[in-house]
């Protein structure tokens, strides 16, 4: 009795030291897998935008280099993510500078005033890869050989645009657009000489009247200005939705949505165009839909959409504000063999009330070159337009239209 009694305890022994290990087991995996969460937490704080990826994820060549491991402040905070811009920084300092353009290490250009110049700043590819892989931790884009491609914004609101070989010979292409005039009222370009007194109350006026406008003009032209400025002169009382590809537009509004479109992942799914987000945003109660810039069949949903009752606003790649009209009736063609010349014409001549055209001068003058006024009335495919005012090279000159004196 006495040795089983003996055995009994050491079995009970046994077993309270092997229950003791296993909690004390139990603990110290409960405190390593804590500390791998906070740890992962703090190395990969959330981008400030929502993304199917975070950060490059190239394959068979060595586009980018690990954006993680880098030190520094968190992306999050853009100040702080500017300061980190190395080389670039002075640059982008510059009040004066409007875009810097990268294409080569060696080959490093800015422009002001319109006027591009090559820099003497010579950078490593290593260098130039590390930059953009901290911007694009920061924006929640992705780049790869699957999508060489990218679109994205830096924290001051300047957008960014890259491809990557084999798409490009043999370096990466960056652009960075630093948008310097964005944010002015109409009030403002008047003073920087955009405009007059009169196209700018013309503009007021149609804003207020919930006319549908139509900017046209080239790459660095003012557009997105032009409208930001457009949207920022919408009464406060309306709800706006504004539809991009990368957030650029900043309107001074207190009841406004901005959407902007979403590329596929890594699966090749997921994608949310701007079409898709026309159509989401006719069902958010919007007084009036804002499209950054329309280049396919989305202007066949932006049409559709201006002709239910909603005003609109939207730009638009074109050599001149007729030009404009021309091409809104030919983009729509692409949604589909079932669009009809037919059906366009009549369609764009009752969306589009006026054009605004604005250009930039050989000295890099940015101006409104031309107020279009377009009637409802066409025919042959052919849509009646009416110049409003038109820019002569030193003072506007009053158009046919009386639409400028009826508002």
């Amino acid at each position: 009795m006495t040795s089983n009694l003996r055995a009994r305890v050491a079995d009970d022994f046994f077993d309270d030291r092997v229950n003791l290990e296993d909690r004390r087991d139990l603990r110290e995996q409960r405190g390593r897998r804590k500390e791998r969460i906070d740890l992962e937490s703090s190395e990969f704080p959330e981008p400030e935008s929502n993304s199917t990826s975070s950060a490059i994820k190239t394959s068979g060549t060595n586009f980018a280099s690990s954006a993680t491991t880098t030190s520094g402040p968190s992306p999050t905070d853009g100040t702080n993510q500017l300061a980190r811009y190395g080389p670039l920084q002075a640059f982008l300092d510059d009040p004066t500078i409007e875009e810097i353009w990268i294409n080569s290490p060696q080959r490093v250009f800015i422009a002001r005033n319109g006027r591009s110049e090559l820099t003497n700043l010579i950078l490593t590819s290593d260098e130039i890869q590390a930059l953009m892989d901290r911007i694009l931790l920061w924006s929640g884009r992705r780049i790869d050989l699957s999508q060489p491609f990218v679109d994205a914004r830096l924290p001051d609101g300047s957008r960014l645009h890259i491809a990557i070989p084999e798409i490009t010979s043999e370096h990466w292409a960056i652009n960075i657009r630093k948008h310097l005039m964005r944010g002015k009222s109409l009030k403002d370009l008047v003073e920087l000489e955009v405009m007059n007194d009169e196209v700018a109350g013309i503009l007021m006026a149609s804003v207020l009247a919930r006319k549908n406008i139509l900017v046209s003009g080239s790459t660095q032209a003012g557009k997105t200005t032009l409208l930001n400025a457009l949207v920022s002169s919408i009464p406060v009382t309306e709800r706006v939705i504004t539809i991009e590809e990368v957030f650029e537009l900043r309107p001074k509004l207190p009841d406004c949505i901005a959407m902007q479109t979403r590329g596929s992942n890594f699966e090749g799914v997921g994608e949310i165009s701007i079409r898709r987000l026309i159509k989401e945003a006719l069902r958010m109660r919007p007084s009036r839909i804002v499209i950054g810039e329309i280049r396919e069949a989305e202007s066949l949903d932006l049409l559709i959409a201006l002709n239910s009752g909603i005003p609109g606003m939207a730009t638009l790649h074109a050599n001149s504000a007729r030009e404009a009209v021309r091409k809104l009736q030919t983009l729509p063609l692409l949604a589909g063999e079932n669009i009809t010349q037919d059906f366009l014409t009549p369609t764009v001549s009752r969306a589009i009330d006026l054009v605004v055209h604005v250009g930039m001068d050989q000295s890099g003058k940015r101006r409104i070159q031309q107020l279009l006024s377009v009637n409802e009335r066409s025919e042959g495919g052919h849509i009646d337009c009416e110049e409003i005012v038109t820019w002569n090279g030193s003072n506007y000159v009053r158009g046919t239209s009386n639409l400028g004196r009826q508002i």
